[in-house]
């Protein structure tokens, strides 16, 4: 969407978030080679290996081997696409950018449904896939704002305060994401609701969540009454830790049956990150010295 309306973007001092945008994209191999040892875990993770399965779709679509290659294959999709828009651009690139927009949609509906619905059969919410998405920009976003460098922005008659540029759009996500977590615990809550047990309890969740999605974005519509480069770091540093605990909150393996936090959970976070920090700069590094070869 940054490259769509690019022009208008960089008016509004937009250059360092794009850059931080484009380094964010630059991780995208090292998380596709992150996420495959997990392909290995299937067995262990998944209840659906072995198990019968509850229709004549799942059948053929839980399918051991077929959920290897599709996983492999939403990361491959993701990866061309990061590679594709982390470059640089000079114009918008109508051509280009909607196709994706509509290729990432669809790819992250079904990675959704596949790696992560599918770790518990009762979470069988339609609207979870948008959510996630709707998190992982949000998420994206802050994380950019965070690694950009401050730029000053025009303040007078007629121009945006200092900040209110990345505030804005920081706040428009926060407040969709707010949004559907309130349609998800409304719909899981009024239809749900006779069934009990389980399901009283992750109407209750999504309850919680969609209370504490809310109170975060009445801060983030507050924090634009004042903007500037404290409040803005401020707020997109705890929009990063409410949707990394949301993530946490999601993956969390279902044969826990309920949502836990443990010291191991922190040390695996923390061990990916190093990983990731390792192989960052190797991936850099090779397609430089391919090119040196190259000219060589």
């Amino acid at each position: 969407m940054a490259e769509r309306f690019g022009k208008r973007v960089r008016e509004r001092g937009g250059i360092e978030m794009l850059a931080g945008l484009r380094r964010l994209m630059a991780l995208m191999p090292v998380a596709a080679l992150l996420g495959l040892p997990l392909l290995a875990a299937v067995p262990v993770l998944y209840p659906w290996v072995g198990a019968a399965p509850r229709t004549p779709l799942a059948a053929f679509w839980f399918i051991t081997p077929f959920f290897v290659a599709r996983v492999i294959a939403y990361l491959a999709a993701w990866t061309w696409l990061s590679i594709r828009f982390a470059r640089p651009f000079d114009e918008p690139g109508e051509g280009r950018t909607v196709p994706a927009v509509g290729l990432h949609a669809v790819v992250g509906t079904l990675f959704t449904s596949d790696v992560i619905a599918s770790l518990d059969p009762r979470l069988d919410s339609t609207l979870l896939g948008l959510l996630v998405m709707t998190a992982w920009s949000g998420l994206a976003f802050a994380a950019a704002i965070l690694l950009a460098w401050e730029e000053p922005e025009p303040v007078g008659r007629g121009r945006t305060a200092p900040g209110r540029g990345r505030l804005v759009p920081l706040v428009v996500l926060l407040g969709l994401w707010a949004f559907m977590h309130f349609v998800q615990f409304l719909i899981v809550w009024s239809a749900n609701l006779p069934r009990g047990g389980l399901v009283l309890r992750r109407a209750a969740a999504s309850g919680a969540g969609s209370i504490g999605a809310g109170a975060v974005v009445v801060l983030a519509g507050l924090a634009t009454l004042r903007p500037g480069r404290p409040t803005t770091r401020v707020l997109a540093g705890a929009a990063l830790a409410v949707h990394a605990l949301e993530m946490f909150w999601l993956v969390t393996p279902a044969l826990r049956d309920r949502f836990v936090l443990r010291p191991v959970d922190g040390f695996a976070a923390l061990a990916v990150a190093c990983l990731a920090a390792a192989l960052h700069p190797l991936l850099r590094a090779a397609p430089g010295a391919r090119r040196a070869g190259r000219s060589a």
